[in-house]
């Protein structure tokens, strides 16, 4: 049933107290909301509403009733038009009060239930038999009901935070278009705005003249196998053809630290998780690149192959840089392929003021950079940046007829899918382009500006506060920021086991205790011996200190009796 629309609902909403996102019915779910919502029927039978305007009109809306009508009575059927724009301007209604209420702090980060609860409190189940647009409308509420609000400014829970109404327009726009990028001919701007924007981030790496070649992929961790799948076919490009069979044993080497997806792409590219090489980390986080060479050199003596060397540039618990000049000299002397997991830190190459933890990645052969992460764009949109140009095509091409004719009328090298993974690959430049201009590179140094000293202020508020441990000294050098909450009934513990042992179970019990609230959220983990400790990470630009203090605060009223 047609809502009266997200506008008109604002307004009638506008004398309220204003300390609750706007009462809609917009997020209801269930059959009660069909009757709450009844049509109204006119003197001819049509169903008669308000369509929201504020003038009188002869909107299609006020003849709408979506409990009568299917999917199949929307575009392209005959006539379809009108209920399409109608039912089109149901669902953004429904999303624009979603929007509205996530940047709301008085409303809940998340509306929690187990899953057995969830699945019984709403029918998920598929049919065989279609259901109304009404029944659809009514998925749509359940569906953002049950949602995390990722764009809540007390959401801290993630690397990717926040929502950018820029981004989420672009976003729109490109699910409209519903193009594939594997060729210019079906996909000519958005190809043409992806290799625009690479080569800008190619010279904001410090490639020259922003030379070389990249992709959008499905995520940081696709980003860094293409990264270790280029590294062994510049090496052994028969293993293209021929298989592992026909190379020797091959190694790599990344920070204990480093992302799991290092392990994953050398079990998925046939390497073998065992011949990804551990490199011990300092109290920070950071490769200690003399334990890098020691084992290079032990690897070496055993008869391996070193062929793929990972640095991080932000790592993912504690937001640790490794030092990426020491490790390119080390690749150089071995001659060894340097990649840089710039998944979480590479955004920092966007601020003058904080680019120098990222000094040596210019030297690296690739690099992986996620700007849905500290850049805020709209999931998902991670960058593999290549120096060598070519090399991604002659890896990867297949060369399929059927797609990349080589008697097409225009340039070739714009049919970009022969390189990729990927057949079908999806529009994700579009949303980061889109921003780029709407923000200018000097929007978002002052967005990741921003985010870094909100990390900053959390670590002067709590580094000598009561009850506060911090996992490692000195400041933060992303905005990851590590610490124990001792509550008082562990805080004067004498014994050191039985401590830990109680300490262990504090941030899961906090963390339950914020989701059952709703009122914010923050991962944990534990990290080798150290027992589980919350990571707070920043990445969302609506945060504010006032923000930062909440968290505190709560972390302090969920754990006072523990």
């Amino acid at each position: 049933m047609a809502s009266h629309g997200f506008w008109f609902l604002g307004a009638e909403n506008a004398s309220g107290n204003g300390s609750q996102s706007p009462s809609t019915p917009l997020l209801n779910v269930g059959e009660a909301e069909k009757a709450a919502q009844a049509p109204v029927k006119a003197e001819d039978g049509s169903t008669a509403e308000s369509c929201g305007c504020n003038k009188p009109c002869n909107c299609p809306k006020a003849a709408v009733c979506f409990s009568d009508l299917y999917s199949t009575d929307l575009l392209p059927a005959l006539d379809g038009d009108a209920k399409t724009m109608n039912f089109l301007q149901e669902v953004v209604d429904i999303m624009l009060a979603y929007i509205v209420e996530s940047f709301d702090r008085s409303t809940k980060v998340i509306d929690f239930h187990y899953p057995n609860e969830l699945l019984q409190r709403n029918n998920w189940e598929l049919s065989d038999e279609p259901e109304t647009l009404d029944d659809i409308l009514i998925s749509c509420r359940a569906t953002l009901k049950y949602a995390i609000k990722t764009a809540h400014p007390r959401y801290f829970n993630q690397l990717s935070t926040g929502l950018d109404m820029v981004g989420l327009a672009a976003d729109w726009l490109t699910s409209t278009a519903n193009t594939n990028m594997f060729t210019y001919e079906v996909a000519p701007v958005f190809v043409l705005l992806e290799y625009v924007t690479l080569k800008k981030m190619r010279e904001i790496i410090g490639w020259q003249e922003g030379r070389g070649d990249g992709i959008f992929s499905p995520g940081g961790a696709i980003s860094n196998m293409y990264a270790m799948l280029l590294a062994r076919y510049k090496m052994f490009p028969e293993v293209k053809e021929k298989g592992m069979s026909s190379a020797p044993r091959l190694v790599a080497f990344t920070s204990e630290h480093s992302h799991f997806s290092i392990k994953k792409g050398a079990a998925a590219l046939g390497i073998g998780t065992e011949s990804v090489i551990c490199i011990k980390a300092d109290e920070r986080g950071k490769m200690i690149p003399s334990d890098l060479e020691r084992r290079i050199i032990e690897a070496k003596q055993k008869g391996y192959v070193p062929f793929f060397v990972s640095a991080t540039a932000g790592t993912t618990v504690y937001g640790a840089f490794d030092p990426l000049m020491a490790i390119a000299d080390i690749c150089k002397k071995h001659d060894i392929w340097m990649h840089v997991d710039g998944a979480w830190g590479g955004s920092l190459l966007m601020s003058r003021k904080h680019r120098w933890k990222l000094n040596g990645v210019e030297r690296a052969n690739s690099m992986t950079w996620n700007p849905h992460k500290m850049m805020a764009v709209p999931l998902q949109c991670s960058a593999l940046l290549v120096r060598e140009e070519g090399l991604m095509q002659s890896c990867n091409q297949m060369q399929a007829c059927y797609l990349f004719q080589q008697d097409k009328q225009y340039d070739l090298s714009y049919d970009t899918g022969d390189k990729a993974l990927q057949c079908g690959r999806h529009v994700d430049i579009f949303k980061l382009w889109l921003m780029w201009r709407a923000k200018g590179t000097i929007g978002f140094e002052a967005q990741i500006d921003k985010c870094l000293e909100l990390s900053e202020y959390l670590y002067n508020k709590i580094k000598d506060r009561e009850g506060y441990e911090m996992v490692f000294d000195g400041k933060p050098q992303h905005t990851n920021v590590c610490f124990w909450y001792l509550p008082p009934g562990v805080r004067y513990l004498e014994d050191k086991v039985e401590k830990m042992k109680r300490l262990h179970k504090v941030a899961p019990v906090i963390k339950a205790r914020m989701m059952e609230y709703g009122t914010t959220m923050v991962s944990y983990q534990p990290q080798g011996d150290k027992v589980n400790f919350f990571r707070m990470v920043i990445s969302n630009p609506a945060a504010t200190f006032e923000d930062i203090d909440f968290l505190i605060e709560e972390i302090e009223r969920l754990g006072q009796d523990l």
